[in-house]
């Protein structure tokens, strides 16, 4: 006689193989990631749509989609922004100082949801300019915030330095009057072994009091640090254009779990991938919401029996206050 159906889907289901998953903490949104979307969906709320955005408000499609359905519209160059009474928000990585004086040009009203970790490093970065110093930047060629930060000082104020190879290939203008700042969302390892180059190769160079690095990234990379060891897989929730999620990544590798990768959606992860797996971890970019990684472990509990544990290396309690012109709105 033939199986029931019902019977073979209900004997599979009390059979599925047993996963270990390791959910890292802290990880998901930071501060400057929470107050950035606040700004945009207070300034809907105030204004009405449409809101322009230049540049994606933070580095995950999931968040920029449903700002989108809300009425925000995302530009790349202010020139693309009509005549319009209605405010353009600049995202939470920074803008060069071109861009906002460009739209005052315009008399556009502008909202600044700039992270304040990194106005705190453009602030820097001016300072140690008005000192007469040069300044190095440690960071990511093309990244929107080394962008930004680079945009605060005159053209040839600053250099960027990428790797530690790049140190011994420096020419200062005066090698006793430099000082470095960093991208906030890097390696926390890998800027390091820079940092430590740069004070080897130049004894008078003069850094931050407290380093650029923001607490999100690398509270994040320690909670990984803390379980990469155990597990045979690790799924970093982020996007490819999010510098601090695939810091992640990597951080996971160099920690010994060499199967680490990045998954945007749950649609993109094939548990069957998972097979023969005993313990997987999970963690999340600083751009990422929650429920992109509840949404991927309930894929994953399609398919197995999950047995999850959370690991917790710190505790977050860091908030951001919106612009002064907003807060009527929030109050609201």
């Amino acid at each position: 006689m033939p199986a029931d159906p019902a019977n073979v889907t209900s004997s599979r289901v009390l059979h599925k193989p047993r996963l270990k998953v390791l959910r890292a903490a802290p990880r998901g949104f930071c501060a400057g990631v929470e107050r950035a979307i606040k700004i945009v969906e207070l300034a809907l709320a105030r204004h009405g749509a449409p809101v322009y955005v230049r540049h994606e408000i933070v580095h995950n499609k999931y968040v920029v989609d449903q700002l989108r359905a809300k009425g925000a519209v995302f530009v790349e160059d202010l020139a693309e922004i009509p005549e319009t009474d209605q405010p353009v928000i600049f995202s939470a990585h920074g803008v060069a100082k071109s861009v906002p004086l460009a739209a005052k040009l315009r008399n556009l009203r502008s909202i600044d949801a700039t992270c304040p970790l990194v106005t705190k490093v453009h602030r820097q970065a001016e300072h140690q300019h008005a000192a007469g110093r040069h300044v190095l930047l440690i960071g990511h060629k093309g990244h929107v915030e080394v962008i930004g930060t680079m945009g605060q000082l005159p053209e040839g104020a600053v250099t960027l330095v990428e790797t530690v190879a790049d140190v011994d290939r420096l020419s200062p203008p005066d090698p006793a009057a430099l000082a470095y700042a960093t991208q906030t969302t890097l390696s926390v390892d890998d800027t390091a072994e820079i940092i430590a180059a740069l004070r080897t190769r130049f004894p008078a160079i003069v850094g931050p009091a407290k380093e650029d690095i923001c607490y999100a990234t690398t509270n994040r990379q320690s909670a990984v640090k803390s379980i990469a060891a155990r597990c045979d897989a690790l799924i970093v929730v982020g996007a490819p254009n999010s510098s601090n999620s695939q810091r992640l990544v990597d951080v996971a590798r160099s920690e010994g779990c060499h199967r680490a990768f990045l998954v945007q959606r749950a649609a993109e992860l094939d548990p069957a991938s998972l097979d023969g797996i005993a313990t997987i971890g999970i963690t999340a970019g600083a751009s990422a919401p929650e429920e992109l990684v509840e949404e991927i472990l309930a894929r994953i509990a399609g398919r197995f029996d999950l047995d999850v544990e959370d690991v917790v290396t710190a505790v977050e309690n860091i908030a951001f206050n919106v612009p002064r012109e907003l807060r009527d709105a929030a109050a609201g």
